[in-house]
């Protein structure tokens, strides 16, 4: 086993986040904050069909209380970052990734036309975000006064005393919610939540989870290099709502089944470093996206290209060997 550099409190954490059952008498859930992420605030009368037209998914058939996974792409359908979207009774808050906050503003300001009846706002500094992660979550949920919201589809939402949201989803392949609410409130809230036995995850052991169970992140797997199939967000897409930015590109490659690499998990034998090569034997089928060492070995994120092969393949990354595993997060065909 390799020796990592993860404390016990990240390596309990994680353990919480993604034990099957219960461990021992306690809560197996842990609790991050990413109030760091970014949250933008779509109003006004035309928000449904503007960022309809803006993403991959349907948000004309979404009502308050419900919610979506979306992909902000380019008009050549390459990825600018996956975004969880919150259908409320006056707007929808979409929660981005950081790096993105700023160029997505930019981004969604240039496609509001004269008539458009949209606002956007940046209510990032005013409010906070946690996600509790694991099974023990809905434990969780009923001392934030929230259990209503158990059992409820991915992405639906009820607010609570206080202005606190708490939605369906951890934001990784784990069960769990993600709770949005008024910085006033943060502290609070936060103190709720770990005093109902939630573990606290720290910003490293989080992107440790989210490379293991393959979330892809802005400037490592969601780039101008690759579309959303590629990726494997097919959960994010309609096929069948019409058109909006990069549909005809993503379209074809379904249609056509041009989907040339697909993300793949790779178990690593060693440490690598992100950009190594991907090769099966002299011939180069791809590039490591993402890296991480956990106390249970090595661990990598990969583009792969589909005629090289899937599960189980065996790979050279870099001086190291690793093997094709699959990762939870994505899928490689429509759902």
């Amino acid at each position: 086993m390799p020796t990592s550099a993860f404390n016990g409190k990240d390596a309990a954490a994680i353990q919480a986040a993604t034990a099957e059952v219960a461990v021992g008498d306690g809560v197996s859930a842990s609790v991050v904050d990413r109030s760091h992420w970014g949250r933008i605030r779509v109003g006004d009368d035309d928000r449904l069909r503007f960022l309809h037209n803006q993403s991959t998914n349907d948000f004309q058939s979404l009502k308050p209380g419900q919610g979506c996974d979306t992909v902000m792409v380019t008009s050549t359908a390459r990825t600018i970052d996956l975004v969880s979207s919150y259908v409320l009774d006056d707007a929808v808050l979409l929660l981005v990734s950081p790096s993105r906050r700023e160029a997505l503003l930019q981004w969604l300001d240039r496609y509001i036309f004269f008539a458009d009846k949209v606002q956007l706002t940046d209510v990032t500094d005013e409010t906070a975000t946690f996600s509790i992660i694991g099974t023990g979550s809905d434990a969780v949920v009923e001392k934030l006064a929230a259990g209503a919201i158990i059992g409820q589809p991915y992405g639906n939402h009820i607010t609570v005393d206080g202005g606190v949201i708490v939605a369906v989803g951890s934001g990784l392949a784990s069960p769990g919610y993600t709770v949005i609410l008024p910085v006033s409130q943060k502290q609070r809230v936060w103190q709720q939540i770990i005093d109902s036995g939630a573990l606290e995850l720290s910003d490293r052991a989080w992107d440790t989870l989210r490379i293991l169970q393959g979330r892809p992140a802005p400037d490592a797997e969601l780039t101008d290099d690759y579309n959303p199939l590629e990726v494997g967000l097919w959960q994010t897409i309609s096929f069948n709502k019409g058109c909006y930015i990069g549909q005809e590109t993503i379209a074809r490659l379904n249609t056509y089944k041009g989907v040339k690499q697909y993300l793949w998990g790779i178990r690593l034998h060693a440490p690598a470093e992100v950009g190594n090569t991907i090769t099966i034997g002299d011939e180069k089928v791809g590039k490591l996206t993402s890296y991480t060492q956990t106390p249970d070995g090595y661990f990598g994120l990969g583009y792969i290209r589909s005629k090289a092969g899937g599960v189980g393949l065996k790979v050279q990354v870099g001086n190291t060997e690793g093997e094709v595993v699959p990762i939870p997060f994505v899928s490689h065909e429509y759902p």
